[in-house]
């Protein structure tokens, strides 16, 4: 079962995009909520999900670069983080994490290839910044499992060869778990 990512009824996102400085918390709490609420699920889930952003790496990468770039105040930060670790206390962590690894230049080229208008005039720096805290993030995971795919030369949207790759990498990786444990 896919858990998507909340954007098209995100009442957020679009004046975020406008002003990140005014909408910034407010956008982080609707996603951290939205985020809780998915993940609950999850654990209550009996079979297998896949879910598209984590509640994660939402207070180790979008906040906290919102926070660095002064678009967050330091109250608010604080604010954010002390209730992403309260309510991350309660949940159970992903059995695998898998982090789609890229460039900024393919992560451009994706947003272009989304067509979302309030995307359009994204600044570089803020995905440069983005990218350089995912690599930080995800090196210094320690939640759980982890698996690390560079997609940098893939096209799993319009080509199913490469998509397979990522669920062959993906399938090989719970194998390997699954051999481990009996």
């Amino acid at each position: 079962m896919p858990y998507y990512e909340s954007v098209a009824d995100n009442p957020y996102l679009k004046d975020f995009y406008e002003d990140m400085s005014r909408w910034s918390f407010n956008l982080q709490i609707y996603f951290l909520a939205h985020r809780f609420k998915i993940h609950k699920e999850i654990n209550e889930n009996v079979g297998s999900v896949v879910q598209d952003r984590s509640i994660y790496e939402d207070v180790e990468i979008f906040a906290k670069n919102l926070h660095t770039l002064g678009r967050m105040s330091d109250r608010d930060y604080k604010t954010y983080t002390n209730l992403f670790s309260e309510m991350t206390y309660y949940l159970r962590p992903p059995d695998l994490l898998v982090y789609l690894q890229s460039s900024v230049p393919k992560l451009l080229h994706h947003i272009k290839l989304r067509g979302r208008d309030f995307e359009k005039e994204i600044d570089v720096d803020y995905l440069n910044i983005l990218n350089e805290n995912y690599e930080i993030w995800i090196n210094n995971y320690n939640f759980g499992r982890k698996l690390i795919i560079n997609i940098d030369k893939l096209d799993f949207v319009r080509s199913e060869n490469d998509f397979y790759r990522i669920i062959s990498a993906i399938e090989k990786d719970l194998l390997l778990d699954l051999k481990l444990f009996t």
